[in-house]
């Protein structure tokens, strides 16, 4: 049932693309007069995280340090002798606001950064105002007229 008349010739595999690409088969080809095609891929091997944005530039020209708007101190110290007054940690304070510690004590230092939503629960907690032209003044009760 078998032909002994039929070759079977095994071929090797064809070259992986990552080795037709090394300087060793380039130069094979060009020897034997194959035609190369080289192709410059636009962007590859650049690391996107530390490519340049168009306002680097803009940043680089600003003559005063960006940061974050801060708290003023006369609030921080308002924050303070009201908490003091309730007779209240900063940790009690925070925990009655549902806030941590750390802001408390970023804002009586004058280092935290204003949230109304914030500003507003000590504002209650304390009794005292902390926003507007009004700033250490009682707090008066929801409903109450002037």
């Amino acid at each position: 049932m078998s032909d002994w008349d039929t070759v079977t010739v095994l071929k090797k595999r064809a070259p992986k693309a990552s080795t037709m690409k090394s300087e060793q088969a380039v130069n094979a080809a060009r020897r034997q007069g194959v035609p190369i095609d080289t192709q410059l891929k636009w962007g590859a091997g650049g690391n996107k995280q530390h490519m340049a944005t168009k306002n680097t530039a803009k940043l680089d020209r600003e003559t005063e340090e960006l940061k974050h708007e801060t708290i003023s101190l006369d609030i921080g110290k308002i924050i303070q002798q009201g908490r003091q007054a309730k007779g209240l940690s900063q940790k009690d304070l925070a925990t009655k606001i549902n806030e941590k510690p750390q802001i408390i004590t970023d804002y009586e230092a004058g280092r935290g950064i204003p949230n109304n939503v914030i500003i507003g629960k000590i504002e209650k907690v304390i009794g005292l105002k902390l926003r507007g032209k009004d700033r250490g003044k009682p707090l008066l009760p929801p409903g109450h007229k002037k």
